[in-house]
């Protein structure tokens, strides 16, 4: 297909709106893989993972919005998910957005990745594909009854709160050149990074709420900040984010609270947070603190439809990536596993261009609102800029759709280096294909 954004918009129908909310647990067995494979795996659960999720119906066929507390769906694993739900809910899965929260004590799903490292017989599993085939039927079983329990929508109502002291931009030490030096990550203590401006962030976590008359049935939220506080050790969480969304869920019982992580490729904790099991409260309660905020001064308009609209492109992937070369590094057992793992995600990728399966952006127009859904490791850059692109509109965007690039940093990025750069599966024109695209949705 051509690099060239399509543009599809459903038929607005003013039949009775209506939103079906499911959740159901998506948290991995013991021994599951976290973050792929790269990390160790799970040896305890501190707290259940959740798929979290609405059913929009009566403008057109159903629109299907699903946040998930996994590292990221990648590729065919992330068709698989929409297929599914668009299935259960009696829709197409190009009108079904799936979000990735990103945590990394999690699973980091992607089918082809599995099938490269399994053919080798001496590399750890990536995704245990039982596992992965319960969730499918979980979901189905989850949407099937959440549909016979639709709530009517009369009202959306939109608003956002400041969250202090969590984001922070991971690309702050830079030389003269503006060449990132060193990397602040999720978590940070050298002192001279953490004493370095927050840098380029959106401080807002934005929310958007369906109402039935005065009654609030589903409240999603959005914000941008790589949402993990300390990882790697095992231990499954939904860690400082999901444990704000939980608190907020038992706020509010009858109102479903969902959490989608917005643009946050360049964008983490470190510059407040240490590593330490200290910190992750104090996080949680400031984000806490935000979704409340953000709900505090709604915007309240009534509603009689919603639109959809979406695009596809299909990016072009590193000029350095060559699918023999990948091959023989995975191949190769004196290599590091990790490095023989990243090598078989960069195949798939290759794998998947080849086949030309391309990425989906999609758009929810309701009310005054936008909701944009965004793939991979997007960069903050991209989240302001949909804020400005269409006028008049309150914009929310999650990333952390559909994995397979990995980190989609801007164009001016790219001379700049930095770990993110160089671990981003696409060239720089991937900046234009997905700005034009966002271009289109926003503003159909």
């Amino acid at each position: 297909m051509a690099n060239r954004p399509a543009l599809h918009v459903s038929d607005p129908n003013s039949g009775g709106l209506r939103v079906a909310p499911f959740r159901f647990e998506v948290t991995p067995p013991l021994g599951h893989p976290c973050c792929g494979g790269l990390i160790k795996p799970v040896e305890v659960v501190d707290d259940a993972l959740e798929a979290v999720g609405v059913v929009l119906l009566g403008a057109g066929d159903p629109v299907v919005l699903c946040a998930v507390d996994w590292t990221g769906l990648l590729n065919g694993a992330h068709l698989a998910w929409r297929t599914a739900l668009a299935s259960a809910a009696g829709t197409t899965a190009d009108r079904v957005a799936v979000q990735c929260v990103h945590q990394h004590n999690a699973p980091f799903a992607c089918l082809e990745t599995e099938r490269i490292v399994s053919a080798e017989g001496d590399l750890p599993h990536v995704l245990d594909v039982d596992f992965f085939n319960r969730c499918i039927e979980q979901l189905r079983t989850a949407v099937t009854q959440a549909l016979s329990k639709a709530r009517p929508v009369s009202h959306v109502g939109w608003g956002q709160g400041k969250i202090a002291g969590v984001a922070s931009n991971r690309r702050v030490d830079r030389d003269a050149a503006g060449r990132v030096a060193t990397m602040r990550g999720s978590a940070c203590r050298d002192p001279k990074l953490t004493e370095l401006p927050e840098g380029l962030i959106d401080p807002f976590c934005r929310t958007l709420v369906f109402f039935d008359g005065e009654k609030k049935v589903a409240a999603l939220h959005y914000y941008a900040t790589h949402p993990m506080s300390y990882y790697a050790d095992g231990r499954v969480t939904s860690d400082f984010a999901g444990l704000a969304r939980k608190q907020r869920q038992r706020d509010e019982p009858d109102c479903l609270h969902l959490y989608f992580t917005g643009c946050a490729g360049n964008i983490a904790a470190g510059k407040y947070n240490d590593g330490t099991t200290a910190v992750r409260p104090v996080l949680t309660k400031r984000m806490y603190d935000g979704l409340v905020a953000s709900e505090a001064g709604l915007t309240r308009v009534p509603v009689k439809t919603w639109t959809w609209h979406m695009a596809e492109i299909l990016p072009p992937p590193r000029s350095s990536l060559r699918a023999d070369d990948l091959a023989r590094q995975v191949a190769d057992k004196a290599g590091s596993v990790p490095d023989r793992v990243r090598a078989a995600y960069r195949l798939a990728w290759l794998r998947r261009v080849g086949q030309k399966v391309p990425i989906t952006l999609s758009c929810l127009h309701v009310g005054g609102a936008r909701l944009l859904h965004l793939p991979g490791e997007a960069f903050i850059e991209y989240q302001l800029r949909a804020q400005q692109l269409p006028p008049d509109a309150f914009v929310c965007t999650a990333a952390y759709g559909d994995g397979g690039p990995w980190y989609i940093p801007v164009k001016e990025e790219y001379p700049n280096e930095g770990y993110e750069v160089s671990v981003a599966f696409c060239e720089p024109g991937i900046d234009d294909l997905l700005t034009a695209g966002m271009k289109r949705i926003l503003s159909g």
